[in-house]
């Protein structure tokens, strides 16, 4: 059985938004079962046409280039749908393969995770 890594994705700064990705990277590399968690300003990462005005000089991808490495690795992300009216943010607003989930949902993922970070 993989271990599991869950990241809680709060913002849309660059030097929150872009570190979790680079961290589950790390562990889709050692073939960990990853879920990334997006609640508050962190469901801008996951609005469609978000992650293209997320930009961080230096970062080894964009954030359009590691969604598209966390979609192909299979990772859960989830976006908090208790937090998407208070974001001004509908389902349809997301992009493509982001599931929905709540409070508990993340507590119980929280549980079952070897890894829990938060950003």
């Amino acid at each position: 059985m993989a271990d599991k890594m869950l990241i809680f994705c709060g913002s849309d700064e660059p030097q929150k938004a872009i570190p979790p990705f680079m961290l589950a990277s790390g562990a889709l590399a050692l073939d960990m079962e990853v879920t990334m968690f997006f609640t508050m300003n962190g469901l801008n990462i996951v609005r469609k046409g978000g992650a293209e005005k997320i930009v961080l000089p230096g970062a080894p991808n964009t954030l359009p280039e590691f969604i598209e490495i966390m979609q192909a690795g299979d990772v859960r992300m989830i976006a908090c749908s208790a937090a998407l009216p208070i974001a001004g943010m509908q389902e349809e607003d997301l992009i493509e393969g982001v599931e929905f989930g709540g409070v508990a949902g993340f507590v119980l993922d929280a549980q079952e995770a070897d890894v829990v970070l938060t950003f």
